[in-house]
């Protein structure tokens, strides 16, 4: 049986889009490559992508019973958030809206 750990981070202030693009780098890498990834990204999202990582692995190292150098990215998944809606004033009293998205952030580190 495969061991694994799990952390979520939620309500994360930028597009699902851009996140996903930065998930996909590390998916089914090893957790320390991944970190040097993360490290190095220059997206927007790589700093999220970077902190849950580092809490995941902090998590498998509380728990214990798992060997961390032996961890790797297995299932990490963006969702969509809560949207926030904003109106921009137009021409002619009109508005139009702005749709300020947000993600939530999961990840399972599996032991190989």
């Amino acid at each position: 049986m495969k061991k694994s750990v799990t952390a979520t981070f939620r309500h994360v202030r930028i597009t699902p889009n851009k996140l996903r693009a930065v998930v996909d780098l590390v998916r089914g890498k090893r957790v320390d490559q991944a970190i040097d990834l993360l490290r190095y990204c220059e997206r927007r999202g790589a700093k999220s992508v970077l902190k849950i990582v580092k809490s995941a692995l902090a998590n498998a190292d509380q728990q214990g019973g798992i060997d961390v150098d032996r961890l790797v990215v297995g299932i990490i998944r963006v969702d969509d958030g809560p949207r926030w809606r904003r109106f921009r004033p137009r021409s002619r009293g009109m508005a139009h809206p702005i749709i300020k998205r947000s993600s939530h952030l999961n990840i399972e580190l599996i032991e190989r």
